[in-house]
Order: C-alpha cells, then sequence, then structure tokens
C-alpha cells in the first residue's frame, strides 16, 4: 500500500488532528505542506484548490479520485477503512461520547479561535492585537470549560479522554491545548484535561505529530 499524501501546516490544529491518528494507527503518510501565511496563505492558491475547494487544510489523498477533506470526516474514513487500531469504543454509547467530546472541540471550540476568524477580525474589522487575544482567550477558556466539565464527571474518563487507550476525543484535545497554550491560557483551571494532556504527551504518536516535529516547522 503506497503511503497517505497528507496536506497538512505544521500549526493546524485540525491537520495535528490527523497526524495524531495516522501515528497511533501505524499508517505511513507523506506531509505535503501548505504554509497558511506564505504569500498570502498558498492554501488558496489555484493549485491547492484544485485538491480541496474549500481552501483549507488538511486534506487526504488515499489514491482515489478526489482527497478526503474536514479533518474528523478523515478520522471516521481512518476508522473504518484501518481498523486494527481502534479509535472509537465498540459500544454505540462509548463511541457517542467520544464523538461528542471530538465535537466539542472541533466544532465549538476552534471554529471561533481559528486562523481565518482572527484575521477577519483584525484585518477587516480593525480590532486591535490586544482585543483580537482577548477574543481568542475567552472562547478558548469558554470551550475547555465545557470539556472539562463533562471529562471529570464522567466515569468512563480513565488516563485518556475515554478509557485507557487514546480515542478520536484525544486527537482533538491535544492540538487543541497546544493551541490554548501558545496564546498563554494556562491548564490550571481544567486539572482533568491537563492530566490526559500529559498522558497524551508520554506516547510516540502524539510526540512525532506535534508541530515542533514538522518539516515545514519554523
Amino acid at each position: 500500500m503506497k503511503p497517505y499524501k497528507l496536506y497538512t501546516y505544521f500549526r493546524s490544529s485540525a491537520a495535528y488532528r490527523v497526524r495524531i491518528a495516522l501515528n497511533l494507527k501505524a499508517l505511513a503518510y507523506d506531509a505535503l505542506p501548505v504554509h497558511l501565511l506564505r504569500g498570502g496563505g498558498e492554501q488558496l492558491a489555484d493549485a491547492y484548490r484544485a485538491v480541496n475547494p474549500s481552501a483549507l487544510v488538511p486534506a487526504l489523498d488515499v489514491g482515489d479520485a478526489a482527497a478526503i477533506h474536514q479533518s474528523l470526516a478523515i478520522l471516521e474514513y481512518l476508522e473504518e477503512t484501518q481498523p486494527l487500531v481502534p479509535l472509537l469504543p465498540r459500544d454505540a454509547l462509548g463511541r457517542a461520547r467520544v464523538r461528542a467530546l471530538a465535537l466539542t472541540i472541533a466544532c465549538d471550540i476552534h471554529p471561533l479561535t481559528n486562523l481565518r476568524v482572527l484575521k477577519h477580525l483584525q484585518g477587516t474589522l480593525g480590532i486591535s492585537d490586544e482585543a483580537k487575544l482577548e477574543w481568542y482567550r475567552h472562547w478558548t477558556r469558554e470551550g475547555l470549560a465545557m470539556v472539562e466539565a463533562h471529562l471529570a464527571r464522567d466515569p468512563q474518563t480513565g488516563r485518556f479522554c475515554h478509557g485507557d487507550t487514546p480515542t478520536l476525543a484525544d486527537c482533538c484535545l491535544v492540538p487543541q491545548v497546544f493551541n490554548a497554550l501558545r496564546f498563554n491560557v494556562g491548564l490550571a483551571p481544567y486539572p482533568t484535561l491537563e492530566r490526559i494532556h500529559a498522558a497524551c504527551a508520554e506516547l510516540p504518536a502524539f510526540l512525532a505529530a506535534h508541530p515542533s516535529q514538522q518539516p515545514d516547522a519554523e
């Protein structure tokens, strides 16, 4: 089987999720960096739009006619086609819980704090650097508090978000924590989340997916 081709950017949390999942499943892939800032954003060029008309990363070329876009769709595809290292529980309720945690991060936190939104706030609406950072930190804290509440109250939370092996929820959590720390949002108010993040940081699959380890890292 040929390696997958992953269109990625080292600091993209959505691409980071996919890198973690590929590593956990021990799947070979070639990283094809798409710089989101250089030249106004390489993702906006016609060459990349031909791969992903949404002009977003990641996209995963699996050798078929079109690349898969949207990180959670990619994660589900990998889970369905490469099930030997499962990232979803066997039971329906467990799968629903993991998906809910992943969606809380991917849908309730990330869209409000991603690069497109921050650029619009500052470049189009003209808000200051300080106001932009306050926006980012406010919505990050709100979102992490939601995740912490779900993790702390549920006995199914184990060493990781669900039990004692990583799931899709952990693939989403770690990149979001990376972004939070990058913008000086501390984890002290979220002790369960902080503990799980530390457990993930001990695993080679997470370490290899870290932005600092990517070929386009700056």
